[in-house]
């Protein structure tokens, strides 16, 4: 079967960053509802459209096509008196930019009574070199498709 909209894509793929750092080992298959779902990178998606169960290839992704180009907008700061209790850096929240748009921010140091935040995924603006290969290729069936993620073994769990 070949890899369309409302396929569930069974893959490993290995992923390292620019400089050859190995941010996931691919050892474990993955799943994920193929066809806009916003379930993996949209470079990947682009190159497993039509593949079949075998495929295996090496793709380097810009940034546009893995986590997105940093957006220096979502660089912020807030009195830490506002902040909840126990912040650190490192932690995560959940919050609103400019644009009234959900984000997750990281905490990304904490200078006196002022929080400096990220709102930007940690991999924004970043080449990644992803080893992927098909393992699995099958239809959706219509829970996935209604849920917008795969089940099951490699996937999501209820």
């Amino acid at each position: 079967m070949k890899i369309t909209k409302d396929t569930i894509v069974t893959l490993t793929f290995r992923a390292t960053d620019a400089q050859g750092k190995v941010l996931e080992d691919g050892k474990e298959p993955r799943a994920y509802l193929h066809g806009g779902y916003g379930n993996t990178l949209p470079g990947i998606e682009k190159a497993l459209e039509g593949q079949e169960p075998g495929f295996a290839a090496t793709l380097v992704l810009p940034p546009e096509d893995a986590f997105g180009v940093r957006d220096e907008s979502l660089v912020t700061t807030m009195p830490k008196r506002d902040f909840p209790p126990g912040v650190k850096v490192g932690g995560q929240l959940e919050g609103s930019d400019d644009k009234g748009q959900q984000h997750v921010f990281t905490v990304m140091k904490i200078k006196g009574d002022t929080v400096h935040l990220d709102g930007n995924h940690p991999m924004a603006g970043q080449t990644l070199k992803f080893a992927v290969k098909v393992v699995e290729v099958k239809a959706a069936s219509p829970e996935e498709i209604s849920h917008g993620h795969a089940h099951g073994a490699h996937g999501h769990h209820h």
